[in-house]
Order: structure tokens, then sequence, then C-alpha cells
């Protein structure tokens, strides 16, 4: 396992890999032990880090990384879910219920957003109230309104 640390516009961001593929993207808040990582920088987790900053600066929209998440196969099956929102788009956490065949798994839907463990690439700042209103996100409610706003211009 790989651990890097890197500065974006939305603060710090630990991408972790495993030398073959992304297995994390963390926000300093949720995952501090991440912010101890090794200083050195390279492969996957560089072409990770320059697909976010392409990202930041409005010329990706896709990305284009090898993703391996740990996670239970309902959540497999929600992050699958999360990864085929397209970009500017926002949906509901009903909507990903019915999407992956439960419907009734709203709030199961909602804990597997909150356990995504590649934040940003597998993009649960997508998914939102049923309302439209924003709930819930790791890196915090502004960082979630900011990436939603960065993807709407």
């Amino acid at each position: 396992m790989n651990i890097f640390n890197y500065t974006t516009p939305i603060g710090k961001l630990a991408i972790t890999d495993n030398g073959k593929a992304v297995v994390g993207v963390g926000f300093d808040k949720k995952f501090p032990f991440m912010v101890l990582g090794c200083p050195d920088r390279g492969g996957v987790c560089e072409k990770a880090y320059e697909q976010l900053m392409e990202y930041f600066a409005g010329t990706r929209k896709e990305f284009d990384l090898p993703l391996v998440p740990a996670g239970t196969p309902f959540q497999k099956r929600v992050w699958d879910a999360l990864l085929k929102i397209p970009y500017g788009k926002t949906v509901s956490y009903s909507d990903i219920a019915l999407a992956i065949g439960n419907p009734k798994a709203v709030r199961a839907v909602g804990m597997a957003c909150n356990r995504n463990p590649i934040a940003i690439i597998v993009p649960c700042h997508r998914v939102v109230g049923k309302s439209g209103k924003l709930v819930g996100y790791a890196g915090g409610l502004e960082i979630k309104q900011r990436l939603l706003e960065l993807e709407r211009n």
C-alpha cells in the first residue's frame, strides 16, 4: 500500500493505492491517519492526483483510473451505481436504491455513500436528499457544495 498526501483546491487529500489501482481518496478530516503517509509520490497515486487536479480545473469530467474499493458486496453495488451518475447531475439516495434493485434500501445507500473510500472519483457528492437538499458528506457539506458548483459551471 502506498499513501500519498496532496494539497488540492478543496484542502488536503490522501490518495492510497495498492501498486496497481486506487483504493482510497480521503479527506484529512475523515482519515487523519493518512496524513502521516509517505512523502514520495509516483505511480497510480500520482496519476489519480493529476486527474483530480484536471477535475478541479474543470478540464476533466470523467476519471480513467483503476479502482479497487474495499467494501461489502452491497456497498460495491452502490459505488458502481455512483460511477454512472453523469458529471454535473445529481440523484437522490432513493434513485440509487432503485438503480441497484433495492428500493427500500435508502438508508443503507446513505451509509454506503458515507463509507465510500474513494471520494470525488466515486462521486457520492452527486447524491442529494429526495427534496434536492444537500445532506451528508465525508468532506463536509461546504466541500460537497463546492464540488457540485464546480460541475455546474
